[in-house]
């Protein structure tokens, strides 16, 4: 049981009290935290998602907590300025797909979500004093961001302060066990143990798993860096996201995300990093999308990629003889903006018919196929 919980961790503090808890306590508590500051999670969710996997199917009681309430905070974990705040109608709005993105990975039937607005909105004013008077400031200037931002003279408002504290409360009133994480989490989670103590608490053990670095192979997958492999992106979009990764990076998704790693795999890297990357993307386009979508994605890529084809499906649409180009792919959702679709079509990113068009103003006349970027395509037929 043991050895399935430690399996592709970073930190467990501590392993002894793990057992402890193991050995005394039939069902543990276990509290996983997720604010949506965006509307989409990602690998890097995944892989505690997956951890909290092999506890409930140890028999284990999962707590998933959607940080409604933090979310509007903001966590200043590895952040080296300020995060915009969200507003509430922001927050409720990221939220409504978490459920759905969630029992990708996770039994619904097994798994309890609970949303901390529901207990942090109801602190009184003295609770909230009270809370704050279990830390330092001092300790709080420990944490490597602050310490950073601190001596490069960058403001950290109050504000951000309450955040470790706010998310340890969600600890102090589930009453958890243990508490998944990503290792940029260690200070937040090593803080709450104290908080419980405060509160008269056992303190939890508390898990952390690797980060994994962003399709820019820089920064951690975020969101907000713009650089996730998203639940709900098309099968399509998810494998040709993998492939584009650095090929440094196959080594840490294979062991953190697919959790494989044996000699024949790494000999695999080495001798043949294509084909590697390529089973990569289909093992990770599996895991959201099932085998026969995954083959699917793989076959679209090779046709697109290798051998300059279009994809065996594209997307058909009718539309009217003179119809804008800008117009059309921003109506279609295919780019967030106007301006975006312009600076694509400047550096050349668009094509008609394998044309590429250079024109902002381009109207579509006649049937073809147009390709946006690497790998979206759609058929046009004029009305």
């Amino acid at each position: 049981m043991l050895d399935k919980i430690l399996e592709g961790i970073k930190d467990c503090v501590t392993k002894e009290e793990l057992e402890d808890k193991l050995k005394r306590k039939k069902i543990l508590k276990v509290k996983y935290g997720a604010d949506p500051s965006k509307p989409d999670l990602h690998l890097g969710h995944y892989i505690c998602l997956r951890k909290l996997k092999d506890f409930q199917e140890l028999g284990h009681r999962i707590i998933f907590v959607i940080g409604d309430f933090t979310a509007m905070i903001g966590d200043p974990s590895g952040r080296s300025k300020t995060r915009p705040r969200l507003s509430e109608e922001e927050v409720k709005e990221n939220s409504k797909t978490y459920m759905e993105q969630v029992f990708k990975i996770l039994d619904p039937e097994k798994t309890e979500i609970l949303f901390n607005s529901s207990w942090l909105s109801k602190l009184s004013t003295k609770e909230v004093i009270e809370l704050a008077a279990k830390y330092t400031v001092a300790r709080m200037l420990e944490r490597e961001d602050f310490k950073k931002r601190l001596s490069l003279s960058i403001p950290i408002s109050i504000h951000e302060f309450l955040y470790p504290l706010f998310q340890a409360y969600d600890s102090v009133y589930l009453q958890a066990d243990v508490e998944i994480g990503g290792e940029d989490q260690f200070f937040n989670f090593a803080l709450t143990r104290e908080i419980q103590k405060g509160f008269n608490q056992e303190p939890q053990v508390f898990i952390t798993v690797p980060l994994i670095e962003g399709l820019d192979g820089k920064l951690k997958m975020s969101k907000s860096y713009n650089n996730s492999i998203d639940f709900n992106d098309t099968h399509e979009d998810m494998f040709g996201k993998v492939m584009s990764i650095n090929d440094d990076l196959m080594i840490k998704y294979y062991k953190v995300v697919l959790r494989k790693w044996n000699k024949e795999i790494e000999n695999f890297i080495k001798e043949n990093p294509r084909d590697a990357k390529e089973n990569l993307a289909f093992e990770i386009v599996k895991i959201f999308h099932g085998e026969e979508k995954a083959k699917k994605a793989r076959e679209n890529f090779i046709k697109i990629f290798r051998k300059k084809e279009a994809p065996l499906e594209i997307p058909s649409f009718k539309i009217s003889r003179g119809k804008l180009l800008v117009d059309l792919i921003y109506e279609l959702n295919l780019l967030p903006s106007k301006s975006e679709v312009r600076r694509l079509i400047r550096q050349g990113g668009i094509k008609f018919d394998s044309e590429v068009i250079k024109d902002v103003n381009y109207k579509i006349l006649n049937n073809g196929i147009l390709k946006i970027g690497k790998r979206k395509f759609l058929k046009i037929e004029i009305l």
